[in-house]
């Protein structure tokens, strides 16, 4: 087991250091900051001054070997714009976007688990087909699609729900909704599939013939063995939401968080703090990837043994 978290964790400072690489070269090569940030209407003097007070004046192998160094003194560089340490301006979105991802993974698991269970019990019934229906629908509508039919709906037409921010409980309810949406649907189904997968195993025969109740034969001999399969596919939905989904949410929302710092750096051009943004979504990421690939072996004992 400690083989392969060993060789997991290795695999996760790799990928992290190839990201951080891409991401520093791919925003230089989105323009020169100094143009969005100054205008047209200095001299060039000013502006081979500014230049050089960013040290963008310096070759690109300079300012990379200084951009891998700013990790060093925690502070990642100054924010162009702002003045500050990128580290404090992406730590203030730091936990906002933590609890738009957290409120989304459980109501994701609050309604798809019992939803899928449901659907595979009741297959042959209009249960079943209703739930079965919802999950496509909810699988086709893309989570923009969502946000912007509940804005219109519940916060300009019938002016229920605030639009803007997270300071109530209440402005988590579109956001939350928005995001988790698909993610329940593909959960849904991938909790009904895994769970037909296991209920005409033997040993769900065998429960039952010992006189077994119905409910521990689903949960504990069932939903237990079915939960390797959903347990893969949740991390990869969830990481998949902390990496698209909420840069989308929190922008149409202007949720205060990481994913709404980076349409805003990318806009500006602000290079530290989109480089460290990108960078806090890519480690979120990795990390979940990585923690889902270790709980993934711990459930099913064949991958760790297997060398996998």
């Amino acid at each position: 087991m400690w083989r392969h978290v060993v060789r997991t964790l290795t695999k996760m400072v790799v990928t992290l250091f190839v990201i951080v690489t891409l991401v520093f070269f791919a925003t230089r090569m989105s323009g020169n900051s100094i143009d969005y940030i100054i205008g047209e209407s200095v001299t060039q003097e000013d502006r081979e001054l500014l230049t050089r007070y960013y040290g963008l004046d310096a070759s690109i192998w300079t300012q990379y070997l200084k951009f891998l160094g700013s990790f060093l003194d925690g502070q990642f560089g100054l924010s162009f714009l702002e003045r500050r340490p990128v580290s404090d301006i992406v730590a203030e979105r730091v936990w906002p976007s933590l609890q738009l991802l957290l409120s989304g993974i459980g109501l994701t698991l609050l309604v798809s688990i019992p939803f899928g269970i449901a659907a595979a019990i009741y297959r042959k019934s209009w249960i079943g087909s209703a739930i079965m229906t919802f999950a496509f629908a909810g699988y086709a509508l893309p989570n923009f699609v969502l946000a912007i039919l509940m804005v219109l709906v519940f916060a300009f037409t019938l002016n229920w729900l605030p639009l803007v921010g997270n300071g109530t409980p209440w402005h988590f309810i579109m956001p939350t909704i928005a995001l988790s949406g698909a993610l329940i649907a593909a959960l849904t189904r991938f909790t009904r599939n895994a769970m037909l997968d296991v209920l005409s195993q033997d040993y769900m025969r065998t429960a039952r013939a010992k006189g077994l109740p119905e409910r521990t034969v689903i949960l504990k001999h069932g939903f237990r063995n079915a939960s390797i399969t959903i347990l893969s596919v949740l991390g990869l939905q969830v990481a998949g939401l902390a990496a698209a989904g909420s840069v989308v949410i929190e922008s149409i929302f202007s949720w205060p968080g990481i994913g709404d710092l980076l349409v805003s750096s990318a806009i500006q051009r602000d290079y530290p703090v989109l480089q460290f943004a990108v960078l806090a979504v890519a480690l979120a990421v990795v990390v979940i990837n990585a923690v889902v690939d270790i709980a993934y072996a711990y459930a099913d004992p064949r991958i760790r043994l297997g060398g996998a």
